[in-house]
C-alpha cells in the first residue's frame, strides 16, 4: 500500500462516491482494536510488526494498561481498490471509528454509530455472540446504520482448536444466524432487509491479528474464472449445503476554516452565530489540519465547544431543524460525590466538571441543593474513568470522593385509599387527585418511545386500547403530560368532567406535576410507573386568582399526598449479568451470587468447549467490587458483563417502624441533607 499526504486525502475528499464511513462495533475483547490495527498497517499508516500490538487508536495510556477502548476513536485512511477486472486502482477514502466494546462505555458507539453509514460488527467465531453484541447491534438498528459481519479469530480455530472443516463452517453459520436473529429482532422495517449472508458478500472471515481475510466474493471470482460461470451463480454455491464433485457520511456542503456557522441547540434561545476557527482531521492519536472538508466526510471542528454542552447541531441555514438527539442504551445509574480537597480548587473543580460533562455523551454532573457536586455514569468502571478524567485532565487538583451510590425510583404499588385535596394559598381553588401504578410493560413503552410524547398520537392510543386496556377516550385526548423531563415513565390523565376554565390551568398542572415527578417526597428520587388521575377542581372566576403561583404548589402537594396514600414504594436499578466460565467454577458464581442478592435465571453449555454461559440478575447497589469478588470466588476462571437491564420493586413497607425500606429511605434522606423522618401524610394533605 502506498503512504499517502494529507493532500492526496484532500483531493480524494471531493470524489463523494469513493468515500466510505464505517464504525467498528463488537463485545468486549472479540478483536475490534486488533482488527482495526491491520486495516491501518494496509494503509500504510502504521508497520506490519507493530500491527496487532500497537492498538493505534487506543489513544489514551489508561487504554494501553488495560487492553480496553475506552473513547471511539476515527482514523481516515487511504486505499487503492482494484476494478473488477483487476485493472487499474480506484483510490477511496474510509473514515473508520473504532468504538469501545465495554458496555459501561456504550455511549460512545451510540456516538460513532450516529456519524457513520455502515458498521462492520465483529464476533468472535469460538464465543460466538454475546451480551454486548446484541446490545450494540441494536443501537445500530436504531440509528439505522446497515451492518455487516466480520467472522474474527478463525486462526484460532485453526491451530488452537484444530477443528475439521465442516465443524468450522457449523461454527461460523452458528455465529451468523444469531446475528441474524439480533437484527430480525430489532430492524427498522424503512431499512428494509439488512440480514447478513455470505452469498451476498455481507459477511466475511478472518484474523485480525495476522492481518488477513476474505468474503466468498474472493474465492467467486477466482473459480468463476476457471469453471466459466458468472461470479454472482458462483458466490451462491461458495455458501450452503452445496458440493461439488471431484471428477467433474459533514451533511451536504463544504466546511472550510473561518465560515460563519449556526449552532442550534433545543430552542432558540441556545442559538449562537460564530465562525469555526479550524477544521482538523482525525488520524487516530494524531490530528492533521486542512483548509476545508467536503460532504460525507468525517471531521474535528475547533472553537465551537463553549457553545454545545453535550450535542448540537452545526449548520450555515436559517431554518435548519435540529438533528435528532442520540437515544443510549444505557442509563446512568451509578453516582459519586466529588469535593475539592482545598477549598480554593473548587473553581477548578466546577470548570472541570463541565469539560467532563462535555466530553463524555452519557455522564451526568449535577449539583444537589446540599451543594454536592455529583456525577453519574452507567457503571463501576465508567465512574473510575470519568474520575481519572475529571483529576489528570479536566480539573487538575486533588478531590475527596464519595463511596457510590445508586439511583433510585419512587413508586407506587396500588391505587390510592382516598381522594387526596390541596388548596391553593388564597384558599379559592381546590385540587383533587388520585395515584395509580402503571404497568411495569407500559412504563418500559414510554421510556422507549413505544407510547410517548414523540410517538404518532393514532397509534399510540392504539396501543393502550389494545395492549393496557385503557378507555379509548382518555387514550386518544385525557393525557396531559409524561414526567420528568417531559418524556418519563409517570403520566398525568384528566378524569374530571365538565370544569370550567380547567383548559387555563393546564399548563400550571403539567410543571407542578415536572417539579413532583423529578423529586418525590420519600428522598427526593425521581418518580416512575405512577398515573395520577386529576379527579376534579374547584377554580376561582377571576383568572387572576388562579395564576401558576396559586395552582403549582397545591399540585404539587396533592401529587406527593397521592403518592403517599397509594402505598408508596422504591425501585431499584437491575443488571443482567452474563458471565463465561469453565463448569468446575460454577459452584463459585453461585455462592457470590447468593451473597450479593443475585438470581441466576439461565445456563447454557456452549458447543465444543468446556466453557458455560450463565445469565443472572444482580441489583446494581450489591455490584460494587462484584468483578473483582468472581474472580477471586472462581481463582480468575470467570469472565462477568453486566449491563442495565430494569428496574425492580423493592420488598418491603416504608412506612413500618424499622423496616429495611424504611432504614435505606432515612439513609438517602440523610445524604441529601433531608430531614432525617419519613414525610408525614399530614404535611401534603388539605382538609376540606
Amino acid at each position: 500500500m502506498p503512504n499517502f499526504t494529507v493532500d492526496q486525502m484532500r483531493q480524494i475528499m471531493d470524489k463523494t462516491d469513493n468515500i466510505r464511513s464505517m464504525s467498528v462495533i463488537a463485545h468486549v475483547d472479540h478483536g475490534k482494536s486488533t482488527l482495526t490495527d491491520s486495516l491501518i498497517c494496509k494503509a500504510g499508516i502504521i508497520s506490519a510488526k507493530a500491527a496487532g500490538d500497537a492498538r493505534f487508536t487506543d489513544t489514551r495510556a489508561d487504554e494501553q494498561e488495560r487492553g480496553v477502548t475506552i473513547k471511539s476513536t476515527g482514523v481516515s485512511l487511504y486505499f487503492e481498490h482494484d476494478e473488477e477486472d483487476g485493472k487499474g486502482a480506484i483510490p477511496h477514502l474510509i473514515n473508520l471509528i473504532d468504538s469501545p466494546g465495554h458496555v459501561d462505555f456504550s455511549s460512545e458507539v451510540t456516538a460513532a454509530l450516529r456519524i457513520t453509514d455502515g458498521a462492520m460488527v465483529v464476533v468472535d467465531c469460538i464465543e460466538g455472540c454475546a451480551v454486548q453484541t446484541e446490545t450494540v447491534l441494536r443501537q445500530a438498528l436504531q440509528e439505522r446504520v446497515r451492518p455487516c459481519l466480520f467472522v474474527n479469530k478463525v486462526d484460532r480455530c485453526i491451530l488452537e482448536l484444530q477443528m475439521e472443516a465442516e465443524d468450522m463452517y457449523s461454527r461460523f453459520r452458528n455465529a451468523i444466524e444469531n446475528v441474524n436473529v439480533i437484527i430480525a429482532t430489532y430492524n427498522d422495517s424503512l431499512m428494509g432487509d439488512v440480514q447478513v449472508q455470505p452469498e451476498k458478500g455481507t459477511v466475511a472471515f478472518g484474523s485480525g491479528l495476522h492481518g488477513w481475510g476474505f468474503t466468498t466474493e474472493r474465492f467467486a471470482k477466482i473459480y468463476a474464472q476457471k469453471m466459466g460461470v458468472e461470479k454472482e451463480k458462483m458466490m451462491q454455491r461458495m455458501w450452503g449445503d452445496s458440493f461439488f464433485n471431484a471428477k467433474k457520511k459533514a451533511d451536504s456542503s463544504d466546511v472550510p476554516t473561518g465560515q460563519e456557522r449556526r449552532h442550534l441547540q433545543r430552542s432558540k434561545e441556545d442559538l449562537h452565530v460564530k465562525n469555526i476557527q479550524r477544521t482538523v482531521l482525525m488520524m487516530g492519536r494524531t490530528t492533521e489540519q486542512i483548509q476545508d472538508v467536503p460532504c460525507g466526510n468525517t471531521v474535528a471542528l475547533v472553537g465551537v465547544d463553549q457553545y454545545i454542552l453535550k450535542s448540537g447541531t452545526i449548520t450555515t441555514l436559517e431554518d435548519a431543524h435540529n438533528i435528532a438527539d442520540m437515544k443510549y442504551s444505557v442509563s446512568p445509574v451509578v453516582k459519586v460525590a466529588v469535593k475539592a480537597k482545598d477549598g480554593k480548587d473548587l473553581p477548578k473543580l466546577v470548570e472541570g466538571l463541565k469539560k467532563l460533562s462535555k466530553s463524555d455523551p452519557l455522564v451526568v454532573c449535577t449539583t444537589e441543593e446540599s451543594g454536592e457536586h455529583v456525577i453519574a455514569g452507567c457503571g463501576e468502571l465508567h465512574v473510575e474513568i470519568c474520575l481519572k478524567d475529571l483529576k489528570d485532565e479536566y480539573a487538575q487538583c486533588d478531590f475527596i470522593v464519595s463511596d457510590p451510590v445508586v439511583s433510585y425510583r419512587e413508586t407506587v404499588a396500588e391505587e390510592s385509599n382516598q381522594t387526596c385535596l390541596a388548596k391553593s394559598p388564597n384558599k379559592h381553588n381546590r385540587i383533587y387527585l388520585k395515584a395509580e401504578p402503571m404497568d411495569e410493560e407500559l412504563s418500559k413503552a414510554i421510556e422507549d418511545g413505544v407510547v410517548g410524547p414523540k410517538a404518532d398520537p393514532k397509534e399510540r392510543a392504539k396501543i393502550l386500547c389494545e395492549k393496557f386496556d385503557w378507555d379509548k377516550q382518555v387514550a386518544q385526548t385525557k393525557i396531559w403530560c409524561y414526567g420528568p423531563e417531559t418524556d418519563g415513565a409517570n403520566l398525568v390523565v384528566d378524569a374530571t368532567v365538565g370544569v370550567q376554565y380547567l383548559i387555563e390551568i393546564k399548563e400550571h398542572v403539567n410543571s407542578a406535576f415536572q417539579w413532583a415527578t423529578k423529586e418525590g417526597p420519600l428522598c427526593e428520587e425521581n418518580m416512575r410507573g405512577i398515573r395520577f388521575n386529576l379527579m376534579d377542581v374547584t377554580l376561582h372566576t377571576d383568572a387572576i386568582h388562579r395564576g401558576a403561583g396559586q395552582i403549582m404548589p397545591p399540585t404539587r402537594r396533592c401529587c406527593f399526598a397521592a403518592e403517599l396514600t397509594a402505598k408508596p414504594t422504591l425501585q431499584e436499578p437491575v443488571f443482567l449479568v452474563e458471565i463465561t466460565c469453565p463448569q468446575e467454577a460454577m459452584s463459585g458464581v453461585y455462592n457470590c451470587m447468593n451473597l450479593r442478592r443475585g438470581c441466576v435465571f439461565e445456563e447454557n453449555q456452549r458447543e465444543g468447549t468446556p466453557l458455560v454461559q450463565v445469565k443472572a440478575h444482580l441489583p446494581v447497589s450489591e455490584s460494587f467490587g462484584f468483578v473483582a469478588a468472581l474472580r477471586q470466588a472462581t481463582s480468575g476462571q470467570a469472565f462477568p458483563q453486566c449491563v442495565f437491564d430494569h428496574w425492580e420493586n423493592l420488598p418491603g413497607n416504608p412506612m413500618e417502624k424499622g423496616s429495611k425500606m424504611e432504614e435505606l429511605i432515612l439513609g438517602i434522606r440523610k445524604r441529601k441533607n433531608l430531614k432525617v423522618e419519613m414525610p408525614a401524610l399530614g404535611d401534603y394533605l388539605d382538609k376540606l
